[in-house]
């Protein structure tokens, strides 16, 4: 069980990375996160997941093709790899059956 444990930033990252299929690199997944989700994420922030997945094995990255814009320097695209796939599987998976084990009555409550 342990070995696809995701943390909550990671599992966002992760499919955040699915959601722009071929487009995730840092600024984009960033901005993207932002969009969605209207939480602030810190570039170092992001870039520390992104290597903690990598070296997970959740995900795999490249180098596209250096611009003019970015003084050069190839952006590095990510995507999921088949053992990351996994790990999200296992976390929804794991999450859907806690959401079910919830007796109705325990979310069956109301505001005063």
């Amino acid at each position: 069980m342990k070995k696809y444990q995701l943390g909550e930033f990671e599992e966002i990252v992760m499919l955040t990375v699915g959601i722009l299929y071929g487009e995730a690199y840092g600024i984009s997944i960033k901005k993207e996160i932002e969009t969605r989700l209207d939480r602030n994420v810190s570039v170092g922030a992001l870039q520390t997941a992104l290597k903690r997945l990598e070296d997970k094995g959740y995900l795999q990255s490249h180098s596209g093709e250096s611009t003019q814009e970015r003084a050069g320097r190839p952006k590095r695209y990510f995507e999921i790899t088949a053992y990351g796939k996994e790990a999200l599987s296992f976390t929804r998976d794991t999450r859907n059956k806690l959401w079910d084990s919830i007796p109705k009555i325990a979310l069956d409550l109301k505001f005063n």
